[in-house]
């Protein structure tokens, strides 16, 4: 921008430059938040895995930030274990020790849910009483907030599943618990790219704009089925591809009666349709790629289409090898890691479709 430009800009939007200069400090913090909430999945993947979340039986949001302290702390809390199902039927002769690998798992997961409350809600204050939070992203940001508050309540609505009858969490409420973490991940990443120089174009078909979305929601899915077949351990059978028990398509998947409760409850139908939703994601970003090239080979949006559709080929190869390698930690982990990639990735390539804020002048966001 020349100059002269930017003098036209400052004066038909009275104090640009400090917008411009306030939306970069804003998307700093976004950007710091959508961090930290990517490492939260990650430990929070990291915890089911390991079978950690179980490990602290009480719900204790201010007093639970300090850990056990010495010995008789620790004994005290590995008692409360004892108590649940999980231990008796599955870690019964558990040692201390070996409790203490759980506890600092699901202890560290809560703790950087507890953090990223107040990454989010103390800059957001500050920002907004001096005047750099635009109007128009006051409630959005508040919303985004709220939802992450409740999320700390369905957190626990998730742990408790597992301290009465079950050995592990229920799948059902693991899933809501990660979509909803995807949701506040995803908001962030819109606003944030909201905030943020695009360089703008025509869109390859009038229909593009619906196709990312489309998309978007596709990865959104995704990760809900695959949180499902984390919930389950569906992913410690059947562990060969492209073929399942033997077969394209393997037999007995709807066993159970009602037919539908195989899609949530059986973990053969449940790691199968996981399988053919990467398989329509996959096919979805490719034909998003081709037609994009072959409409608009040199725009901005065919250029994040392709690089989408090789971040869903990436991801694709990490989930084969996580599955073929019968689950392990690491692999587990990366492939938790780039579902929100792609989903961050989404969100953004359909955003580049609305473009960013227009500026607002600092006395309309200041009404």
């Amino acid at each position: 921008m020349s100059a002269t430009d930017s003098v036209i800009i400052d004066v038909i939007h009275p104090g640009a430059k400090r917008r411009e200069r306030d939306r970069k400090s804003v998307r700093i913090w976004l950007g710091f938040v959508v961090f930290v909430l990517f490492c939260l999945v990650l430990v929070g993947g990291a915890t089911r895995l390991t079978d950690s979340g179980l490990s602290i039986t009480e719900w204790k949001p201010i007093h639970g930030v300090i850990p056990p302290l010495n010995a008789a702390e620790w004994q005290e809390e590995f008692e409360l274990y004892q108590r649940i199902p999980q231990y008796q039927l599955v870690n019964a002769g558990m040692t201390v020790d070996e409790f203490k690998t759980i506890f600092w798992w699901e202890w560290a997961h809560r703790f950087l849910a507890r953090s990223i409350g107040l990454v989010f809600a103390v800059p957001l204050i500050f920002f907004w009483v001096t005047g750099r939070i635009e109007k128009r992203l006051r409630w959005p940001l508040v919303g985004t907030l709220a939802l992450g508050g409740f999320q700390g309540f369905v957190g626990w609505w998730m742990v408790s599943s597992g301290l009465t009858k079950l050995v592990s969490v229920s799948q059902y409420r693991l899933a809501t618990h990660l979509v909803i973490a995807c949701l506040i991940f995803s908001a962030c990443v819109w606003i944030m790219r909201g905030l943020t120089p695009q360089k703008q174009g025509a869109a390859p078909t009038r229909h593009s704009y619906i196709a990312a979305g489309g998309l978007a929601f596709l990865a959104l899915f995704q990760i809900y089925l695959g949180a499902l077949v984390a919930g389950l351990d569906a992913g410690l059978s059947y562990n060969t591809w492209p073929m399942m028990d033997g077969a394209f398509v393997p037999a007995d998947l709807f066993l159970r009666d009602p037919w539908w409760i195989n899609l949530f409850e059986n973990p053969k139908t449940v790691q199968f349709v996981h399988r053919c939703g990467g398989y329509v994601l996959l096919a979805a970003t490719l034909i998003h790629m081709i037609v994009s090239l072959s409409k608009a080979p040199g725009s901005v949006h065919t250029g994040r289409a392709v690089i989408l559709f090789l971040l869903v080929c990436l991801q694709a190869v990490i989930g084969i090898l996580t599955l073929v390698y019968q689950v392990p930690l690491d692999l587990a982990l990366a492939h938790q890691g780039g579902a929100l990639v792609v989903l961050g990735y989404a969100i953004t390539h359909l955003r580049g479709y609305v473009g960013e804020y227009p500026l607002e002048d600092r006395k309309a966001a200041a009404n």
